[in-house]
């Protein structure tokens, strides 16, 4: 805990070492663009920090002025995502990007107590995510267009299960929430499952890039086993790589410590 309260402390507090709580030039272009809204998706491998922070409040050697100023840096990251002209327009993308993005505004107002955007995190997930990226059979079409349709199916549904995971309490459990026609994230993985169990059965051409690297350990397959209770899941899951070794694999799994996604 101590360890982690002094690496905390170079990269959110630290005047001469923090990041600004601000990705106002992420994948800026020289002469083309100063910075994009679409490079909000590169913070998404911090939102697994809300949840260690928590986590390491139990601790004695955890000091309360780290915690409260963490919490500040990621109230003030929030306020810019959802007040920022790059982080309306990702926001608001037709794609994965929106996903990401509300991913994270859910994981660090988790940590702040903003229960205002955790009620439209919930708003998104049910009335945009569910019901205007995902089809009836459960895939997800702009995803399906890319290049790497194989790799963007699983990241969408990475993410959107790690939302659901985050986001479900006691009188609204979005694992079970679904549409008339059957969409939701029961229908989402049984589209998903026979690819991640048996790659070679998968409808479209191979990825151009990393085919080789998926499946891994997807949080997918984790969190939907146990809220579903769908033990093939578990058990594939337990099968496939934990520790990829495949560089872009690694960069598009953002949960590597899903313990602290499983406690309360």
């Amino acid at each position: 805990a101590a360890k982690a309260a002094e690496l905390l402390k170079i990269f959110f507090l630290d005047p001469q070492a923090k990041m600004n709580p601000s990705l106002q030039f992420a994948q800026a272009i020289p002469g083309v663009t100063p910075g994009r809204g679409i490079g909000i998706i590169d913070t998404l491998h911090l939102a697994e920090v809300p949840l260690a922070v928590r986590a390491l409040e139990k601790s004695k050697a955890f000091p309360s002025e780290v915690s409260a100023g963490v919490k500040q840096w990621f109230r003030d990251y929030v306020e810019w995502m959802t007040t920022s002209k790059n982080g309306n327009e990702e926001a608001n993308a037709g794609n994965n990007h929106a996903v990401a993005f509300w991913l994270q505004v859910a994981a660090f107002s988790r940590l702040t107590g903003d229960e205002a955007k955790l009620t439209e995190c919930r708003r998104r997930f049910k009335e945009v995510f569910v019901a205007k990226q995902m089809t009836n059979d459960g895939s997800f079409p702009a995803e399906l267009r890319r290049t790497k349709p194989y790799a963007y199916s699983i990241f969408q549904l990475d993410n959107l299960a790690s939302l659901a995971q985050l986001l479900t309490r006691d009188e609204e459990n979005l694992w079970f929430y679904a549409l008339p026609d059957g969409r939701g994230m029961r229908q989402a993985m049984e589209f998903l499952y026979p690819f991640l169990a048996d790659k070679s059965k998968w409808p479209r051409k191979p990825d151009i890039q990393a085919w080789e690297g998926w499946p891994a350990r997807q949080p997918c397959l984790l969190f939907t086993g146990l809220a579903l209770d769908e033990q093939k899941y578990l058990d594939l899951w337990q099968k496939l790589p934990a520790d990829p070794t495949d560089a872009e694999v690694r960069r598009n799994i953002a949960i590597t410590q899903p313990i602290l996604w499983l406690r309360p």
